[in-house]
């Protein structure tokens, strides 16, 4: 049981989808093919391998085949419907090309340290047959998809009114901002290794530009991505209260919340920055500093302090 009960939360919410009156076709053809993809482009090589890392293959994938299915099974407005399935496509797309990157370049010969990570994990919590374990995980990243990272889009293109809420308008500038600071990060860390390398200069830390605020600005905007997408549901969501029983409507609000919680969970605990963490410290003598200087997770000012003051000096000349 103890292998199989993270999985439960994920079926109630697929079940949830199922079993509503708006969803409920939505919801099966999503999840049969998000379980297709998975057992192919995950379980079966995770199998072969013993590697958990066709995850980052399998899972962006699967939010470009949410966008598919929602652009079309949904009956809402059709520009809201184009919107919402466009940005699942393009997210998902964006992220499986680059995976499909490291997998064509040899990358994923070796398990991903996030994985190597969750093995760990896996064996402080007694789960010693891995096997066992990569399936679950695999079978259990599927079922997100067929769920809760499915609310948003299902919810979203349900809605008929052709008007804007101020909610979607709040919505749109979070998520582009949002996509921009990503962007941003990304850029300015590639940036930062570039010319370390050029300067011969191995295992320091990036702490420039939006790292100096986050010590995971990628991941924050990532998240901000999402809640921008469960703001945009809000007054669909409303208008569900027409439409499904009351006690439905409510479980799909907080599936809503939900899927704000799994991203967070993902990017800062689960896959994320505690794992990318762990190793950064072992291989970067300075991280710790860094640690002790930078928030985490959520953008916020530099604690400054003698140490900080030397390092930024240091990081100038450099």
């Amino acid at each position: 049981m103890k292998y199989l009960s993270p999985l439960l939360p994920f079926i109630a919410g697929w079940l949830l989808l199922m079993f509503t009156a708006s969803f409920g076709e939505l919801a099966l053809v999503n999840g049969a093919v998000q379980m297709l993809l998975f057992a192919l482009v995950v379980c079966l090589p995770a199998w072969k391998t013993g590697r958990m890392s066709y995850v980052d293959i399998g899972w962006p994938w699967g939010l470009t085949v949410i966008g598919i299915i929602t652009w079309l099974y949904s009956e809402g407005d059709p520009t809201r419907v184009a919107i919402v399935s466009i940005a699942y496509i393009f997210a998902g797309s964006r992220m499986g090309l680059g995976a499909i990157k490291l997998l064509t370049s040899g990358h994923l010969d070796t398990e991903l340290p996030r994985y190597e990570f969750q093995k760990k994990r896996w064996l402080k919590q007694g789960k010693n047959n891995t096997v066992l374990a990569m399936q679950v995980e695999a079978i259990l990243q599927g079922v997100a998809n067929a769920a809760f990272l499915a609310f948003p889009a299902f919810i979203i293109a349900a809605n008929p009114s052709p008007e804007i809420s101020p909610f979607e308008i709040i919505a749109i500038v979070i998520w582009l901002s949002s996509f921009a600071m990503e962007s941003v990060a990304d850029m300015q860390k590639l940036a930062f290794l570039k010319k370390m390398k050029a300067q011969g200069i191995k295992n320091t830390v990036c702490n420039v530009g939006l790292w100096r605020y986050s010590r995971h600005p990628n991941y924050f905007a990532e998240w901000m991505v999402w809640n921008a997408l469960v703001i945009a549901a809000i007054p669909a969501w409303l208008a569900l209260f027409d439409t499904e029983a009351l006690h439905i409507n409510i479980l799909l609000g907080l599936g809503l919340v939900f899927a704000s919680r799994i991203m967070y969970t993902t990017l800062v605990t689960y896959t994320g920055a505690v794992p990318a963490e762990y190793y950064s410290v072992q291989k970067r003598p300075s991280y710790r500093q860094y640690q002790e200087e930078t928030n985490m997770f959520f953008p916020g000012p530099v604690k400054l302090n003698a140490n900080t003051e030397s390092s930024n000096t240091l990081n100038t000349k450099i």
